[in-house]
């Protein structure tokens, strides 16, 4: 076909020639945008002009063609942010988060001559589309996908791993059609220009101007090209469910003609102007990674992260003063003044990178600054013993060791697992229900470098809470992976196989931060039993994240929240967003799951992560998802870095954990495709055992040792039961009273994934602590899934909770915890009167009885004549009365938390007490008034300096013992006048 004319060189009106090498790299990357108005671009001296081109520049979006034929493409999912101008290069930076459309008539398809041309960074994931020319997204080898010319920059797949793949495909009947070039090679360090030359039936591919493949066919160009106003994309894939692309690109022209191989290299961009691009990104990138908790480099506190390998580019480190910053980047925190230092990074290419910092003296006080403790707690506290900021040494005091106890000056590090990093210090014992809150203080005594300082921190130590025998159970889960929400549900009772949806069947979280995706939720119940813990992953594929994307760039935090009902949840850290507790170099965070460790006395999280060599993700070696593990005790402040918990060199995801007897058993997901050592299956769970929660696991074995690591005890578990893949494991004790509970219930749920969400095992823990190699708890006739039914409708990865029956209540009703009814009964042992309270749900009592007791049954002396308030312990409140009360009632008064209602009892009768006069009665005195004196009452009265043992009681309660009524003073003076009446009438008699 005719060429097009040829254009002179030129520079867009008031900007510096977008291609001329940089003399320095300055600042870090910033984002790029220019005007609509575009001029022709440059053409090399020689060279046709192309057809459009694209040199990265944009608005809005549109991606502008600064070619001059106005074939501006239309940006998908790509902002502003997408953007980034590196040394005055503008670099469009595809993070599998959008894609370009292109118009058609760049390239024609009158005849099979054509060029296309890719600036691209070698950083890409495998298996994304460079470009496509073509239309028509479907599944493979269908009529739904359009024939297409593509090409991929890295490839993953067979005969091609980490080499270019390109190819050309016109279906023809049953066959796909496509016809791939020949594999030449990979990707050159930083930014590499691969050229397409279609000429005639020869495909010809160019490396940085060197040609690497060549393929003849028989296709025709016309059959690929389409008819719509889509030529073709930049970034997406015309097979059905590819990720969009991840990789870095500078530059993109098309020619309707074919070039010859000097035009080529004529055409691309030179070696200093793509050394000079890679050195612009690869600063910015740096820069991004190597702060880590420093807020600038003129404010180093803290140690930095020098990557080895950036954007596929290795890097060498050296330093000014190797003293204050290591060439791994640790920061000294022993200097005594602010202090400069040059850090230079020297690329495998040669270009060099300098990078000035200030390393700030640290100061104790930062340390101390740094601790936030809360103001109540029903935890124990995390006391630190490394300053977070400079790392000074903390130890810690208590007020009241038997309270919060302080730091043990004697804590050794176990052998085995995780040291506690609080050494001894911060454990609390929580007065019981109803003793009331107390408060405690705690020091920290920080030294560092010769400093010494101290804070204290005043700390309400929380009562433990009501607690009430389980009467049901509740769930958490996510649907699907477009439905990533999380949804509740309960039983309608003491019975595991009956639950239904609450809140109406709606989700009871929705993620609107982060990634905006909620799975796998997990809920733990405290240690105490009196809150509930929500951990979930942060993963939105719904979003449009692929699972490539997922595991390599996935999201380093957990979301997090607590609840006492299981209906109203707020995030520990007081924020709308997830907690960070992954490291740089990891990949994702997934499954996020917790236990109570007896030994530490702390919460462990364990999830499943890959793990790369640095924090750039840019190595493809060793990227299985192995378990990690970090310490809590609030959910809100977390260890760091997390540490390696499970790494056998084979992938493992979703281990769940329960305690039996001396050890802990954990359920674990194999994620290999097929064997992993001793693991047979691939997709499938396997048991192991330990006597320590946090011991490492480095091969799977089925004679380890388990007081040291972990000791393989089942595999292959459920798969040959269910007929599918399994994952996300659950293992729950069953209730007391439960029907399916034999006496030592459990239930063991599998997630599988691809047909329905969760089935059941009904098994004991005596079966699962007896399983052995030669004796699988898999293998016996009794491991058999139970029928579908009774579980949440098509739930994924979740979790599974007992609950008592105010928590089920609150849940079916979606409202917070009501009081539950109590009655309350009294028995009399001679005088001593005994009320019981007892509580609907069985659960416990706490607050106050108030007795009131009559003298008579006249209606004169009806009125009360006494009372008494007294606490209630166990559930239990006693009282002596005093002489002369015949009857007592007895109502429970409730406690200031409003969890049990109040009731009263019916009266008790108490025998009378005779009374037998003094043969020779002294008058009895009285005061002015006539009344009797304190001291001196008669039966039915007790003066304030009585010695009534009831009385007595009463008094340490801190409560008046006796209410002297109008009723017992009337009572008195009759007393009085009885006796004057019979000392008269023995005065008459003897007289």
């Amino acid at each position: 076909m005719m060429r097009s004319p040829r254009l002179p060189r030129a520079s867009a009106p008031g900007r510096t020639p977008r291609r001329a090498l940089a003399a320095t790299i300055a600042g870090a990357l910033a984002l790029t945008g220019v005007g609509l108005a575009v001029p022709n671009a440059a053409s090399a001296a020689g060279v046709p002009a192309p057809s459009a081109h694209y040199d990265m520049s944009h608005s809005g979006s549109t991606l502008l063609d600064v070619s001059g034929n106005g074939r501006n493409a239309t940006l998908t999912g790509l902002t502003d942010a997408s953007f980034a101008d590196a040394a005055g290069d503008a670099v469009l930076r595809f993070r599998a988060d959008g894609y370009a459309s292109l118009p058609s008539g760049a390239i024609t398809g009158s005849d099979n001559n054509f060029t296309v041309e890719y600036t691209v960074s070698t950083q890409t994931s495998a298996n994304h589309f460079g470009w496509v020319i073509g239309d028509g997204v479907g599944p493979w080898n269908t009529t739904q996908l359009g024939n297409h010319i593509f090409l991929s920059p890295r490839s993953a797949q067979g005969g091609y791993t980490d080499q270019v793949l390109a190819a050309i495909r016109v279906k023809n009947g049953n066959s796909n059609g496509e016809t791939r070039m020949p594999a030449g090679g990979g990707l050159n360090p930083g930014f590499t220009t691969l050229t397409m030359v279609g000429s005639g039936n020869t495909l010809t591919l160019y490396r940085d101007g060197q040609q690497i493949s060549t393929l003849t066919h028989s296709l025709s160009l016309s059959s690929i090209i389409p008819t719509g106003a889509v030529m073709g994309y930049l970034g997406r894939s015309l097979y059905q469910g590819d990720p969009l692309l991840r990789a870095d690109v500078s530059d993109v022209k098309f020619w309707d003609v074919a070039l010859t191989s000097g035009e080529v290299s004529a055409s691309m961009p030179t070696a200093d102007q793509k050394k000079a691009t890679t050195a612009a990104l690869l600063r910015g990138d740096v820069l991004a990674q190597m702060l880590g908790a420093n807020s600038a480099l003129t404010n180093v506190t803290s140690n930095l992260t020098l990557p080895a390998t950036v954007n596929g580019v290795g890097l060498t480190w050296s330093s000014s003063d190797p003293s204050v910053v290591s060439t791994s980047g640790v920061v000294s925190r022993s200097i005594s003044a602010d202090t400069p230092v040059t850090l230079t990074a020297v690329s495998a290419f040669g270009s060099t990178i300098t990078f000035d910092v200030t390393v700030i003296a640290p100061t104790v006080s930062a340390d101390l600054d740094a601790i936030v403790l809360a103001k109540r707690t029903t935890e124990n506290l995390p006391l630190v013993t490394t300053g977070a900021v400079n790392g000074a040494t903390i130890t810690w005091t208590s007020s009241d060791p038997a309270l919060v106890t302080a730091t043990d000056a004697a804590y050794t590090a176990p052998a085995v697992g995780l040291a506690d990093p609080y050494r001894g210090g911060g454990i609390v014992a929580r007065p019981a229900y109803g003793a009331g809150d107390r408060e405690v203080t705690v020091t920290a005594h920080a030294v560092l470098n010769g400093m010494r300082d101290e804070r204290s921190f005043t700390v309400t130590v929380a009562e433990h809470g009501r607690t009430a025998p389980d009467a049901g159970y509740a769930a958490a889960y996510f649907k699907s992976d477009s439905d990533e929400k999380i949804y509740q549900a309960a039983t309608s009772g003491n019975d595991f196989f009956t639950f239904s949806p609450v809140n109406g069947g709606n989700p009871v979280i929705t993620s609107t931060t982060d990634t905006k995706g909620l799975r796998d939720p997990y809920i733990l119940r405290s240690k105490d039993g009196d809150k509930y813990y929500m951990v979930a992953t942060d993963l939105c594929i719904g979003c449009g994240t692929g699972w490539g994307p997922a595991q390599s760039a996935g999201s380093l935090k957990i979301e997090v929240w607590e609840s006492t009902d299981l209906v109203n949840w707020k995030r520990t850290n007081g924020e709308d967003s997830g907690i960070t507790v992954n490291q740089p170099a990891a990949g994702m965070t997934w499954a996020p799951e917790a236990y109570w460790d007896d030994a530490l006395q702390s919460y462990v999280v364990f999830f499943a992560s890959r793990l790369y060599s640095d924090a750039s993700h840019t190595n493809n070696d060793n990227l299985y998802a192995r378990m990690f593990a970090v310490l809590t005790r609030d959910f809100r402040t977390f260890t760091a870095p997390p540490a390696s918990w499970q790494d056998t060199g084979y992938a493992r995801i979703d281990s769940t954990v329960t305690k039996i007897g001396d050890y802990y058993y954990r359920f674990t997901k194999n994620e290999e495709g097929g064997a992993a050592g001793p693991l047979e299956a691939g997709k499938d769970i396997f048991l192991e055992r330990s006597k320590v929660l946090t011991a490492p696991t480095t091969v799977s074995s089925w004679t380890a040792d388990p007081s040291t690591t972990w000791q393989l005890l089942d595999t292959h578990m459920t798969s040959l039961e269910t007929g599918q893949a399994g994952e996300g494991p659950e293992i729950v004790k069953l209730n007391a009273g439960d029907p399916n509970n034999a006496g030592d219930g459990y239930v063991f749920l599998v997630d599988n994934y691809g047909a329905g969400g969760y089935r059941a095992f009904v098994t004991t823990g005596d079966a699962i602590a007896s399983s052995t190699q030669s004796d699988r708890l898999s293998q016996r006739s009794d491991w058999n899934v139970r029928a579908p039914g009774g579980l949440p409708e098509s739930p994924r990865h979740g979790a599974f909770v007992s609950v008592p029956q105010t928590v089920l209540t609150a849940m079916h009703d979606w409202t917070g915890v009501s009081a539950v009814a109590s009655t309350t009964s009294l028995s009399a042992q001679e005088r001593t009167v005994t009320a019981r309270v007892v509580a609907a749900d069985g659960g416990d009592v706490a607050g106050t009885v108030t007795f009131t007791g009559e003298t008579g049954t006249s209606s004169l002396a009806r009125a009360s004549a006494w009372s008494a308030q007294v606490p209630v312990s166990g559930g239990v409140a006693s009282v002596v009365v005093p002489a002369g009360i015949r009857t007592v009632t007895a109502q429970y008064d409730g406690y200031r938390d409003q969890l049990v209602q109040v009731s009263s009892s019916d009266a008790v009768t108490l025998a009378d007490v005779v009374v037998t006069p003094d043969p020779e009665p002294s008058p009895v005195p009285t005061d002015g008034a006539g009344q009797s004196g304190t001291g001196q009452g008669g039966t039915g009265q007790t003066g304030a300096g009585q010695s009534d043992p009831g009385a007595a009681s009463l008094a340490t309660s801190g409560q008046s013992p006796v209410l002297i009524t109008a009723a017992s003073m009337l009572a008195a003076l009759l007393l009085v006048a009885g006796a004057v009446l019979l000392i008269g009438r023995r005065r008459i008699r003897n007289g």
